[in-house]
């Protein structure tokens, strides 16, 4: 089991920048693939971006693509989300989630997800 915190969450106007930050606790951080999902008012949680616990693998929604990254640093147990030209769309609470290493690929569904955190909002005005 991994503990996680995120942070970095807040108001920016449309088309500004925010980084994410997931800081994980716990043993084997580096054993973990990790995710940020969202979710917005009235809508259920969604996939964003998911890395690989090497770090070797990367997979996003199609909503964020080009705009959004993501990456991790296992030495500092944390992942990041660094999110560039922001729409008043991508207003919602983020989650981080991990997910123990099974398989050959990222995994962008939720119930693969055991650990979560709990959350950061980001605010997007137009």
């Amino acid at each position: 089991q991994v503990q996680l915190v995120e942070s970095g969450g807040g108001l920016v106007q449309a088309g500004g920048s925010l980084r994410l930050s997931c800081a994980a606790s716990g043993r084997r951080f580096s054993s973990y693939d990790m995710g940020w999902f969202r979710q917005a008012p009235g809508k259920e949680r969604e996939f964003v971006a998911a890395i690989r616990w090497s770090g070797r693998n990367t997979d996003y929604a199609d909503s964020v693509k080009g705009r959004f990254t993501i990456s991790r640093d296992n030495a500092k147990n944390t992942v990041y989300l660094q999110m560039n030209n922001l729409e008043p769309e991508d207003t919602a609470v983020y989650y981080c989630a991990a997910r123990w290493a099974l398989g050959s690929t990222v995994s962008s569904q939720i119930k693969e997800y055991n650990d979560w955190g709990q959350g950061t909002q980001v605010t997007v005005s137009s």
